[in-house]
């Protein structure tokens, strides 16, 4: 705690006699390029800033390329679709924006946001940032995409606490409009406002929220989500009629089961049992057999083509 707590009183000293404007967010890096990651650089690229996106092979980078290009493709067609001309010329400028590398260190150092969107792991994490914050510009903000981590725990990993946030966004990116910005205790107010801003170049409606475990849509939807699982674990109804039910009645786009099948068992799973570990006692944060069962036999969801449904 005295190596935090000195190196957060250096950071802040050395930050007290830069300028007090917001950082304009230009130059991004995205670390990880799966489903969010390629999210992120996508509408960020879109938006007219400049990304690199990060992964460590690659072949991954290449299916990330891939699949930014197949979604730019949905965009286009929808967002142009009385002029492809147009269309055609928004793909290839946002595409020409996104450079990929299997090395963050060597591109970090000119970034103004590095965003980190990899495995849900909080000591990958922390190596991860640790090593970057040698390397990155001293302006350069953090933020992690977590959605179930301490930001806290992650920011202490750097020197930079007073310019490291979360910034979760929502699955899939260039689609959901909401992006939570979680400040903690050391979070800046210039890094704050310039995150929030940044929210809104990028076209999404940014809500704040202190560092508490899901944050704001997480904490109010995973036990909502656990405790469909449990009135069906106790065969008070079908879980056809639970979603039918929260969708007619309560209005609900998806139901619950289905939108488990949609965000993915393993990372439910995940997320719960990182909530129990903080919270044993927490009646909210208790486990589900018949979620472990199937992330057990593999059944994830859509990704695998079978979760509490199947899927073709």
């Amino acid at each position: 705690m005295a190596f935090v707590t000195r190196h957060f009183i250096r950071s802040m000293a050395s930050s007290s006699t830069a300028s007090a404007k917001k950082i304009v967010i230009k130059h991004v890096t995205v670390i990880g390029g799966g489903l969010m990651g390629s999210g992120i650089a996508q509408v960020a690229a879109a938006t007219g800033h400049t990304v690199v996106l990060v992964d460590q092979t690659e072949n991954i980078l290449a299916k990330s390329k891939k699949a930014i290009e197949e979604s730019l493709r949905r965009v286009a067609k929808k967002k142009f679709a009385e002029d492809l001309k147009a269309g055609d010329e928004f793909m290839a400028k946002t595409l020409s924006s996104i450079s990929t590398s299997t090395d963050a260190a060597s591109v970090v150092h000119s970034m103004d946001l590095v965003v980190e969107a990899i495995v849900e792991k909080l000591e990958a994490k922390n190596e991860l940032f640790k090593r970057l914050d040698k390397f990155a510009a001293e302006h350069t903000i953090f933020a992690s995409n977590t959605s179930s981590l301490q930001i806290t725990s992650l920011a202490n990993a750097t020197t930079r606490q007073d310019r490291f946030a979360g910034l979760h966004f929502f699955n899939p990116v260039p689609v959901m409009k909401l992006v939570e910005v979680i400040k903690t205790p050391m979070t800046s107010q210039k890094t704050f406002e310039s995150l929030m801003d940044f929210s809104k170049t990028l076209g999404k409606q940014p809500i704040s929220c202190k560092d508490t475990p899901g944050f704001i849509v997480n904490y109010l939807l995973l036990p909502y989500l656990l405790e469909a699982i449990r009135l069906y674990e106790r065969g008070h109804a079908s879980k056809e009629d639970i979603d039918t039910g929260m969708k007619l009645g309560a209005g609900y786009p998806m139901g619950p089961f289905e939108l488990l099948d949609f965000i993915g068992l393993d990372s439910m799973k995940f997320i719960i049992n990182a909530w129990h570990e903080m919270d044993p006692q927490n009646p909210s944060f208790q486990l589900s057999e018949s979620l472990n069962k199937l992330v057990a036999e593999n059944k994830l969801g859509r990704k695998t083509g079978e979760g509490f449904y199947k899927y073709k």
